[in-house]
């Protein structure tokens, strides 16, 4: 560790400055914090058994509905480019299919199952089940560090795979669970490189070198920084909305750096952030995540028949002051714009919006999901009536969904006057899903955008299921009544989820049980 850390430059450490052995001082308890639990054993034993779980929850029946064997809503673009990439070797060609709009990488992860089990159901869907699975993983082992109990990541397994978004999400050959876990995954390195930045302080600290300079020493190379670019630039790799994430990690990233300084004592934290970790982090992040965003297209790249490869030479663009630059890169670039293009002028049409369309001041409560599928008749027979429904619906789980507000009002208030820095990280990484979309209301947005804000939406449960069940010295009685009202809570959660499982899934349900459960008028 020490060889990490380098001392800033200035006078030499004399022996009697270091402090070895000596109790920690307080700012050494202040950078460390609280310890993390000792019951690593046990806490993988939970993980592991909830991601089991969850894993066979999204992979059961994985390959139910398809519209007669094809695939169902969105599924319909990226599943045969998908096949298509398979096919090529990792790009797509087809000039009379131009809607190409994103980023080929989650195209070439759904490839991965069509590969494994050919184009049907099983096969364009397995890899997102498989990211679903992943999420559940990340989000116990996140949930687990920001709260120092295993308890509450156990909590937040559960509290993922109960979610309706986030299960249906896993079972489709589209994009948006990839750039989950991506982001989540981002988050999480963040989350290791707030410590183990903190922990080369608390060195700092001990040693005597902190005071060595106003500004701090400098910190080393972060591995986990820079496995938060590499994720940022691959969940950008999936889509363009993932560039939102390396603007608010980046900045979260800057944030950690200077509230660890000015813990760490020293005097001018900020002209040492700028000084010390400015630079290493506008590469740790941004320019690792262009690079990586970058090498995402290389199929794309190594081809010559690739959708607008040759975009410079067809139409006889010259490269003017950027001639330099090689015909392919100019080629992306020229492609990126008309792809921007497309995204900006996808507007509803004045009088004939989409019928399922919603606007981002919905998405936080689930106010207009997505209907999927939809069977009756003879097609939904199995409900042991004549007249049977099949139907799958993108939807919250209201118990979870429904308590947005207040879980953003009071992560603002823990944020804002208690200087939590555990809500402020993951509002910071919930609003990145949610605030760019106000910016071109005209747009066409629907509810599956909202996806990436689901899981940060469990984490801020969680965080406040941690101050109803109370610390551990809270007291015997205090201590029970906390944890009878999280028990009945994560009762009412299981509970919501199994009611909602017909339209998840697709389950041939009757009419009658249908409308039950459309519960608001903006549901149906």
């Amino acid at each position: 560790m020490t060889a990490l850390l380098t001392r800033p430059s200035g006078d030499g450490l004399h022996p009697e400055q270091g402090r070895p052995g000596q109790p920690p001082t307080d700012r050494e308890t202040t950078l460390l914090g609280r310890p993390m639990p000792g019951d690593r054993v046990r806490a993988l034993v939970v993980t592991l058994v909830l991601t089991a779980i969850g894993g066979f929850i999204r992979l059961q029946n994985l390959g139910f509905p398809t519209d007669k064997g094809t695939p169902v809503f969105d599924e319909k673009h990226y599943v045969p480019q998908a096949w298509q990439m398979l096919r090529n070797g990792g790009y797509e060609d087809n000039a009379g299919y131009e809607l190409v709009v994103h980023p080929p990488l989650a195209k070439q992860l759904i490839a991965v199952g069509e590969w494994l089990f050919g184009y049907n159901g099983w096969g364009w869907r397995f890899s997102a089940a498989i990211a679903g699975t992943v999420i559940i993983l990340l989000t116990i082992r996140i949930a687990r560090r920001l709260t120092r109990s295993t308890l509450l990541g156990g909590i937040a397994g559960v509290l993922v795979i109960c979610d309706g978004v986030l299960h249906l999400q896993s079972r489709m050959g589209m994009l948006d669970i990839f750039l989950v876990v991506f982001v989540l995954g981002a988050f999480g390195c963040l989350l290791m490189d707030r410590e183990q930045v903190r922990e080369r302080l608390a060195m700092a600290v001990r040693h005597g070198w902190i005071d060595e300079t106003p500004y701090g020493p400098r910190l080393g190379f972060r591995w986990w920084r820079f496995g938060a670019g590499v994720l940022v630039g691959l969940a950008t790799a999936v889509k363009w909305s993932g560039g939102y994430y390396v603007v608010a990690f980046g900045l979260l990233c800057i944030a950690f750096d200077v509230a660890a300084r000015r813990a760490a004592g020293v005097r001018r934290p900020w002209v040492g952030m700028l000084r010390r970790d400015l630079a290493p982090a506008l590469w740790g992040i941004g320019a690792i995540a262009v690079l990586v965003y970058l090498s995402s297209w290389w199929a794309w790249f190594a081809s010559e028949t690739a959708t607008d490869r040759n975009y410079v030479q067809i139409h006889n663009e010259g490269g003017g002051a950027f001639g330099f630059v090689p015909d392919a890169l100019r080629s992306l670039v020229s492609y990126t714009f008309a792809v921007l293009d497309f995204h900006e002028s996808l507007s509803t049409p004045d009088g004939d919006p989409h019928p399922w369309e919603s606007k981002p001041w919905t998405w936080p409560m689930g106010l207009r999901p997505m209907l999927y599928y939809y069977e009756s008749g003879d097609a939904a027979a199995g409900c042991g009536r004549t007249e049977c429904v099949r139907a799958t619906m993108l939807v919250g789980t209201p118990a979870m969904w429904w308590l947005a507000l207040p879980m953003l009002g009071w992560g603002l208030w823990r944020s804002v006057f208690r200087a939590d820095w555990r809500y402020a990280a993951v509002l910071a990484a919930y609003f990145a899903g949610l605030l760019p979309w106000f910016v071109n209301l005209d747009r066409q947005m629907y509810f599956f955008y909202a996806t990436p804000m689901a899981p940060f939406l469990i984490l801020g449960l969680t965080l406040a299921l941690g101050h109803i069940l109370g610390r551990a010295a809270s007291g015997f009685e205090r201590r029970g009544t906390g944890l009878l009202v999280v028990a009945l809570y994560i009762g009412l959660v299981v509970a919501n989820f199994v009611w909602l499982w017909p339209i998840l899934n697709g389950d041939s349900i009757t009419n009658e049980r249908w409308q039950a459960e459309l519960w608001l008028p903006s549901w149906r």
